[in-house]
């Protein structure tokens, strides 16, 4: 116990006061009438009887209340845990990333947490996130410790791969709004692949303390796994050596030389297995050939046969559709049958190809069914029976999806078939001597995607354009441009399919590109993207998202997607399978999928490979990140908390009400004793 303000306790000095007033006091003798005096004797009478303390207890009422109010001023508190609240805001971030399935790391991490909040001071907040492919915020900082516990073991093993970039991003963000000191406690493997190339995105607020507490006991834990695996997604014929095989690459992490017996698994049945050689934590590549499959979708998956310490990453899986060759309808303008030769070579030369090309006339077209095609190419044909322009709108509008080239037979204010706007201008480069060249490609674009573009933009800039349509780029997206800014290729979305604009042609009289090998990749690129083919079948990465629907204003009657996840359950709701765009791929597995625009799809996915490096942090680069230069493990006990402190709790309060109740009761009993002396009076 303590003063706050000690110098009032000379104030006791006043305690004399009642003393004094109940000693100051007259002696009040009555006076008797007698006969005589004669038998009286003289005698000397004591004053110490009346010098005597009446009324002790109003005495004792009225010294305890100068008491407590002196001691009331000194503002006397003791020093007390209330909980042992610090005023810290306590952060645990649970790691639950796919490669904290290895061995018993999410165990211990799950259970160090679990202690770190049972020692947690009872006054202060904690907020528990749960770090995977994505940053899972599964509580406001909160006291409510049953709330807190409950959260934390709720969390799960993921399938994601985890990014201490995204981590401190959060915290940056945390501390804008939370302006206490953050304690935060990341319970981890601490891989070596979760850390950005950026170090200053891993960097914490200065409010904000780092204690990692790393569950990875081994750090030379060898790994091997399938990295990644090269397979059709489409095969129409299981008999055609070009694209009837499968490569798969297996990797080894820290590994030493060995032998795997790697194994091709169609449908749950092994067609193939095949031994090879793995270098010294290198790469080594497998094939298998020719690729057996049915009819519909495959499910098949290239896994390793001799397991390891990480069994969850030695398989890859992916999905093969076998159907026959999907038919693509070519209009062209009567007399054209150069863009029709080119696109037609180029479609079958493509590896990847599964098409067969039927090619008409414009005025041939009244009586096609354009749903019974893949997709629609229209090459410089502006104007088709009202008919067939009537059955290609709502084809589109359903999810059908049509390739407009604008070659030399379009002028000017022409309309535009399906694209809501007509030709501006024509640029005649050739005839002005001004030949342009494609400067601006954007390679994200599936229609023109390449790994490694390379310095002449993937082969696009060696092309000459002689002659192209100028078109408003209004509401539509640019994937190439010509040297002058002029669009080239355009996609607008138009109810839930989409239609490709390329204003120049297909032949080699608007420009020369089907002259160049990139023709033919493009050519196949965009028949795989315009028929979706590439998304009904295949493989994805676990966190990579799937187109449900058009991000157009759907027209008519919206139609419900279905998901089923591989578990089997159907994650969207009744109100999200009409209105989501876009599917979260959370888990590895196989999924089902029926888009809006009525087709189906099988989808393998599978775990970031860069989970199966089991290679933590260097100990300096932790030690950079949590600011501390000591490579102790941290405490797990409530002693890591050395922020707590017994807090000085005042009395104040306390205090006054005391001395308010003795006020009241001297007030009580000094006007029954005042009232008693009157009537003896």
């Amino acid at each position: 116990m303590g003063f706050l303000a000690p110098w009032f306790l000379a104030g006791l000095a006043a305690l004399g006061v009642p003393v004094f007033v109940h000693l100051l006091r007259r002696h009040v003798t009555t006076p008797r009438p007698v006969s005589s005096l004669m038998f009286f004797e003289r005698g000397t009478q004591s004053s110490t009887r009346h010098r005597r303390l009446r009324y002790l207890l109003l005495f004792a009422l009225r010294t305890a209340l100068l008491f407590l109010v002196v001691l009331a001023f000194a503002d006397p508190f003791v020093r007390r845990s209330t909980g042992g609240s610090s005023g810290h805001t306590q952060l645990i971030v649970l790691d639950n990333s796919f490669s904290m399935r290895s061995g018993t790391r999410f165990v211990d991490a799950k259970r160090q947490a679990l202690d770190v909040l049972a020692a947690k001071p009872r006054g202060d907040k904690a907020q528990i996130m749960a770090l995977g492919g994505q940053l899972e915020i599964l509580t406001q900082p909160i006291t409510d410790d049953a709330q807190l516990r409950s959260a934390l073991e709720s969390v799960q093993p993921s399938d994601g791969h985890a990014s201490f970039g995204e981590l401190g991003r959060a915290v940056r963000s945390l501390a804008e709004t939370v302006h206490s000191p953050i304690d935060l406690h990341l319970f981890s493997d601490m891989q070596r692949t979760a850390m950005p190339a950026n170090f200053a995105d891993v960097v914490l607020p200065n409010n904000a303390r780092l204690q990692l507490r790393s569950v990875a006991q081994d750090s030379t834990q060898p790994n091997w796994t399938v990295e990644s695996v090269e397979a059709p997604a489409e095969l129409p014929d299981p008999k055609d050596s070009r694209r009837s095989h499968v490569r798969a690459v297996v990797a080894g992490f820290g590994t030493p030389a060995a032998v795997k017996t790697v194994s091709l698994v169609v449908n749950g049945k092994t067609l193939a297995t095949r031994k090879v050689n793995v270098p010294a934590g290198g790469r080594a590549t497998v094939d298998f050939a020719p690729l057996d499959v049915g009819y519909g979708f495959n499910r098949c998956a290239v896994k390793l046969d001799d397991s390891d310490n990480f069994p969850a990453d030695d398989a890859s899986i992916f999905v093969v559709r076998r159907s026959d060759p999907e038919r693509v309808l070519f209009v062209h303008a009567a007399g054209d049958t150069r863009s029709t030769t080119y696109f037609g070579a180029a479609l079958g030369a493509a590896a990847q190809g599964s098409f067969v090309l039927q090619s008409i006339s414009a005025e041939q077209t009244a009586d096609i069914d354009p749903s019974r095609f893949a997709f629609v190419v229209l090459s410089d044909t502006m104007t088709t029976p009202s008919i067939f322009e009537h059955t290609l709108a709502q084809y589109v509008a359903k999810g059908g999806n049509v390739l407009i080239a604008l070659g030399p037979g379009t002028t000017r204010h022409t309309p535009i078939p399906l694209w809501t706007g007509d030709v501006q201008d024509i640029h005649n480069y050739g005839r002005l001597g001004n030949v342009q060249r494609i400067g601006q490609v954007n390679f994200s674009y599936p229609a023109l995607g390449q790994a490694q573009p390379g310095r002449n933009n993937g082969g696009w800039s060696d092309v000459k354009v002689f002659y192209a349509a100028v078109v408003d780029p209004a509401r539509a997206r640019v994937a190439a441009r010509l040297t002058d800014g002029t669009p080239l290729l355009l996609e607008k979305q138009v109810g839930e399919g989409r239609v490709l604009l390329l204003t120049s042609g297909l032949e080699n009289l608007t420009n020369d590109l089907p002259l160049h090998p990139v023709f033919v990749a493009f050519v196949d690129h965009t028949a795989r993207y315009l028929s979706g083919s590439e998304r009904v079948s295949g493989s994805r990465l676990v966190d990579s998202f799937v187109e449900l629907r058009s991000k157009a204003k759907p027209t008519g009657v919206v139609a419900n997607v279905e998901v089923i996840d591989p578990d089997g359950q159907r994650p969207l709701s009744l109100s999200e399978a009409r209105t989501a765009q876009t599917f979260r791929l959370s888990r590895a597995g196989f999924y089902q999928i029926r888009f809006a625009n009525g087709r189906d799809a099988v989808i393998g996915v599978n775990p970031d490979r860069r989970e199966s490096d089991l290679a933590p942090l260097p100990s300096d680069v932790q030690q950079l990140w949590s600011g501390s230069s000591s490579g102790g493990e941290p405490q797990t006990s409530a002693a890591a908390f050395d922020g707590v402190k017994n807090q000085p709790v005042s009395l104040w309060w306390y205090v006054m009400l005391l001395a308010l109740v003795a006020a009241f009761a001297e007030t009580a009993l000094a006007s029954s004793y005042m009232g008693t002396q009157r009537e003896e009076t």
